[in-house]
C-alpha cells in the first residue's frame, strides 16, 4: 500500500515536467556516384583470345554491358536522384576489339565510331578522364575518340608543351537536382588526372606536344579554384594508383599518388581512382591540413566491378557539408548484360571475331607458355627470333651491321598456345597482348649483364636442397611482365644466390666465351621497356631501329609468309635456373 500510495503522489510532479527537448536534427540529402577504371577495350562478357565467355578462376565477368545494368539498376532504384556515372581511365586499350578500330579499320581513316564510345554513350556517364593507354595510338585517334563521346574528357595534368595550357579539359562542374522537382541542387566539381608515366611508355606520341606534371601538385592547383567557381563538392578521378611508387625512376613525378593526392591536397571530398587494377571497395585516407576523412575506392579491372560511393548532405550556413560518406565495390557478375549496349557494339564486335579467328599458319606441334617462367621454351623463342630477324634485316649494310643482335621478350600469358595445327590471329593476341612496337638500341656487355640481374630479381631464394614449387618460385611482388628472357647469349640464373648476383654464367651463343665488359650488342626490345617501364636499368638509350611496327603484327606476319610454325626454325635454348650449377628443372 505505501509503495502504490508513494507512486500515485509522484505520478502529478512526473506528468507536469517539461520533456527535456531533442536537438533538431538537420534535413539531409543524398547523393551517390558510381565508378569504373581500367575498361580496356570491353564491352562484350567475351574472351576474344579463347573466344568463349570471359571467365577466370575466381568466375568474374568483364564489360561495359554488365556495368550498364548495374548502373541503371542503381538509377531506377534511386528514382531520379542525384546519380552521377564517371570512369578513371584506360578505356580504348587492351582488347582485340579495341585494337581493331585503332589498327585494322583506324576511326581516323574510316570515320567509323569507336565500340567504346559506342558503349560508353549508351551507358551515359557524365566525365571520363584519360588513362596512360588513352595515348597507345596517337594523338589524332585519341581526339578522334573525344569527340565521339556524349560526356566530357578529363586530364587537368597533360599540358600543351608550347602554350603550357591544359591540352585537355581539366574538370566539369555538374549541377545535379538532389531529388525530385523543387529540391535543391548541387554543384559537383569532377577533377581529372591522368598519369605522368605517358611521357614515358608513350614517349614516341606525346614527346613535343605534351608534358604531364604532377598529379599532387595539379590537384592543389585545381581544387580550389573548382571551390572559387562553385563546386559544393570536389570528386577527382585519378588515373594513379595508391601505392605512392613508381614503376620508373625519380625523373617524372609519382605513378601512384591518389593517397597521397587525398593527404596533402584539402578540399577533396573523394577520389575515384584506377591504373593499379586492384579492388579497393572503400579506404579513407586523414587530410593533413583539415584532418578531414577523405573517401578513395578503385573499381578493380575491366568492367568485372562498379564502385559505388554515397554521400549524405546537409546546408549548414548557406554552403553544403559532407556529413557522411562512404563506399562499395558491386560484381558484375552478379546480372546479365544490358541489350542496349550490346546492340550498339554487336556489329563491331561480330567483325572482331571474324577477324580473330583468321588463320595464319600451321604449328607443327602445340606450343604453350605455361612453363616459360622458369623453362626455356619455344614459345617466347618464336617472338625473339622474330624481332631479331626484323633488326637484323633493318640495320643491314649500316653502321651496326657487324654487332649481334640479341632480342628481349617476356612470359605476358601463362595461358597462351599455339595449338598443333591451325594457328589464328588470336592464338597470336593471345601470347603477345600488349600492343608494343619494336625498337633497338645498343648495350654493352656490362649493361646486358645489368640487366639480367635486375630480370632475376623474379625468383625467390630457393637454397640448395630445397625443393622447388614452379608455382611459387616467382615473387609475387614482381609481375610476369617484368621477367625478360634475352636470346642471342647464353646465361644461368641462379636462384639459390642473393638478388644482384644471380647471373653466373653469360657468354657468347653456342661458345664457352664469357662476355666482355665493354662488348657491343644491338638489342631488339619493345617500346615500352625502351622507353623506361619496369625500370630496367641501362634500356633507356637513343634507338637504332624505330620503325614504329607493331610487334604483334610482326609474329603475325612472319606466321603468314612461313605458313607453318616449327620450333626447329627458331628455338635454341640459351638460358636455364640453376642452384650452384646444377640445373633446377
Amino acid at each position: 500500500m505505501l509503495a502504490v500510495a508513494a507512486a500515485a503522489a509522484t505520478a502529478p510532479l512526473l506528468a507536469g515536467a517539461p520533456a527535456e527537448a531533442k536537438p533538431k536534427q538537420p534535413k539531409t540529402w543524398d547523393l551517390t556516384v558510381l565508378g569504373t577504371s581500367d575498361t580496356h577495350g570491353n564491352v562484350y562478357n567475351w574472351d576474344y583470345y579463347k573466344d568463349a565467355e570471359f571467365d577466370d578462376s575466381k568466375h568474374n565477368d568483364v564489360g561495359v554491358a554488365k556495368l550498364a545494368t548495374l548502373v541503371n539498376q542503381i538509377r531506377a532504384e534511386r528514382k531520379g536522384r542525384a546519380t552521377l556515372v564517371l570512369d578513371a581511365g584506360d578505356t580504348i586499350q587492351g582488347t582485340p576489339l579495341a585494337t581493331y578500330y585503332a589498327k585494322q579499320e583506324p576511326i581516323t581513316s574510316t570515320g567509323e565510331t569507336h565500340p567504346m564510345a559506342n558503349a560508353m554513350n549508351v551507358l551515359k556517364y557524365d566525365a571520363v578522364t584519360l588513362g596512360n593507354h588513352e595515348f597507345n595510338y596517337g594523338l589524332p585517334l585519341l581526339a578522334t575518340w573525344i569527340k565521339q563521346l556524349g560526356f566530357p574528357a578529363l586530364a587537368a595534368n597533360a599540358i600543351n608543351e608550347k602554350t603550357g595550357k591544359p591540352a585537355f579539359l581539366p574538370y566539369v562542374i555538374k549541377e545535379v537536382r538532389l531529388g525530385g522537382h523543387g529540391a535543391p541542387k548541387l554543384r559537383v566539381g569532377i577533377l581529372g588526372l591522368t598519369n605522368p608515366g605517358v611521357a614515358i611508355w608513350d614517349k614516341a606520341n606525346v614527346e613535343g606536344r605534351l608534358v604531364f606534371a604532377d598529379m599532387v601538385a595539379t590537384a592543389a592547383k585545381w581544387v580550389p579554384e573548382m571551390r572559387r567557381r562553385g563546386a559544393d563538392v570536389v570528386i577527382i578521378s585519378a588515373h594513379g594508383g595508391d601505392s605512392g611508387t613508381s614503376s620508373y625512376g625519380p625523373e617524372l613525378p609519382n605513378e601512384n599518388p591518389t593517397a597521397l593526392i587525398a593527404e596533402q591536397v584539402p578540399g577533396i571530398d573523394a577520389i575515384l581512382f584506377g591504373h593499379a587494377h586492384n579492388e579497393v571497395p572503400e579506404k579513407f585516407v586523414t587530410n593533413l591540413k583539415t584532418g578531414r576523412a577523405v573517401l578513395t575506392s578503385e573499381p578493380s579491372k575491366w568492367g568485372q566491378r562498379l564502385t559505388r560511393m554515397d554521400f549524405t548532405l546537409a546546408r549548414e550556413k548557406g554552403c553544403w557539408k559532407v556529413v557522411d560518406s562512404s563506399a562499395t565495390t558491386l560484381n558484375t557478375n552478379t546480372v546479365v548484360e544490358d541489350p542496349a549496349v550490346l546492340a550498339a557494339v554487336r556489329g563491331q564486335h561480330a567483325k572482331t571475331v571474324d577477324y580473330v579467328n583468321k588463320v595464319v599458319a600451321r604449328s607443327s606441334v602445340e606450343l604453350s607458355a605455361a612453363e616459360s617462367r622458369y623453362k626455356d621454351t619455344p614459345i617466347l623463342d618464336f617472338i625473339n627470333h622474330v624481332q631479331t630477324e626484323v633488326v637484323t634485316a633493318a640495320l643491314a649494310g649500316g653502321a651496326y651491321a657487324g654487332l649481334p643482335v640479341l632480342s628481349i621478350a617476356a612470359p605476358f600469358s601463362r595461358t597462351a598456345v599455339f595449338p598443333q595445327g591451325d594457328v589464328r590471329i588470336r592464338d597470336v593476341a593471345g601470347l603477345y597482348v600488349y600492343d608494343n612496337t619494336l625498337e633497338a638500341v645498343v648495350l654493352t656487355g656490362a649493361e646486358v649483364k645489368a640487366y639480367l640481374e635486375y630480370s632475376a630479381k623474379y625468383f625467390v631464394t630457393v637454397p640448395v636442397g630445397a625443393a622447388v614449387d614452379p608455382e611459387t618460385i616467382s615473387d609475387p611482388a614482381v609481375p610476369d611482365y617484368n621477367y625478360d628472357v634475352f636470346s642471342g647469349v647464353d646465361y644461368d640464373i641462379d636462384i639459390s644466390k642473393p638478388v644482384g648476383q644471380r647471373i653466373t654464367r653469360l657468354v657468347l651463343a653456342g661458345t664457352d666465351t664469357p662476355v666482355a665488359a665493354d662488348a657491343q650488342f644491338v638489342v631488339a626490345v619493345n617500346n615500352y621497356r625502351r622507353s623506361g617501364g619496369g625500370n630496367f636499368p641501362g634500356i633507356v638509350k637513343t634507338q637504332v631501329y624505330n620503325a614504329q611496327q607493331e610487334i604483334r603484327q610482326l609474329l603475325i606476319d612472319w606466321a603468314q609468309a612461313k605458313g607453318v610454325i616449327d620450333p626447329a626454325d627458331f628455338f635454341v635454348p640459351n638460358w636455364k635456373l640453376v642452384r650452384e650449377g646444377v640445373p633446377v628443372f
